[in-house]
């Protein structure tokens, strides 16, 4: 399969970002890794092996960007408010210049955003918070609540950042035309995350699926039998 490497000095970040991209053309899926890992993860784990076959056949498209997760919710040397500052920069470079250029080079006006664990919650945060730009939202044993990582601080800027504070509150129309899964298992450690986030989006009528799997742990081999699953549900 085609891979391509690219870095660019981003404006939003204030910093060199780095990324890889994987397919030939196709429907753009960008996969966010898991907590503290970089842009290579998702291919030095072999996710990007298990959706090989809709790589070659030129269906999808998979970007993996870097995070910046050391410099954001994980930083313990900086306040919170430095933290929460730092993500909201990740986001604006996600929604002003990875974005656009996803869909410049696609010709698609929409895209599926996908993650694993801590890239669930990445995913999940985007998708919701830029509904009009998301078709798809694939997450694997996603966590979502980020309050933990800012030693009880708490503003406005946490409560947008944060899926099942603002959630119940959205009502942007775009929710409730977004293909959402919500894949887990029976000994992940965010089932019930999951099932909490699920509550809240049957709570407000927006279709999507629970899929819980048997019992199997919360780690990549689990993430390899969802992925290529959920990208057959991706209408070209």
């Amino acid at each position: 399969m085609k891979e391509q490497y690219f870095k660019w000095y981003s404006q939003e970040l204030s910093k060199d970002f780095e990324m890889l991209v994987f397919g030939h053309s196709g429907y753009p899926v960008v996969l966010f890794p898991t907590s503290m890992g970089s842009y290579r993860e998702n291919k030095d784990f072999k996710l990007i092996d298990s959706a090989s076959w809709f790589l070659e056949q030129g269906l999808i498209k998979i970007y993996c960007p870097d995070s910046v997760d050391r410099l954001s919710w994980y930083n313990k040397s900086i306040p919170p408010q430095g933290r929460v500052h730092n993500h909201i920069c990740y986001d604006n470079m996600l929604n002003k210049e990875l974005i656009p250029r996803i869909m410049h080079e696609t010709g698609h006006s929409r895209v599926a955003v996908a993650g694993c664990s801590f890239g669930g919650y990445h995913s999940t945060n985007f998708a919701f918070k830029h509904p009009e730009k998301v078709a798809y939202l694939f997450s694997m044993s996603g966590a979502f609540d980020i309050k933990s990582h800012l030693n009880g601080y708490y503003d406005s800027n946490v409560y947008f950042n944060n899926p099942p504070d603002f959630l119940p509150n959205l009502q942007d129309p775009n929710l409730w035309n977004m293909n959402i899964v919500l894949g887990t298992s029976e000994w992940d450690i965010c089932l019930v995350a999951n099932q909490d986030m699920s509550a809240m989006l049957k709570h407000k009528n927006v279709n999507h699926w629970l899929d819980v799997r048997g019992w199997e742990k919360h780690d990549w081999p689990l993430w390899r039998k969802m992925f290529p699953h959920y990208l057959s549900l991706i209408k070209q």
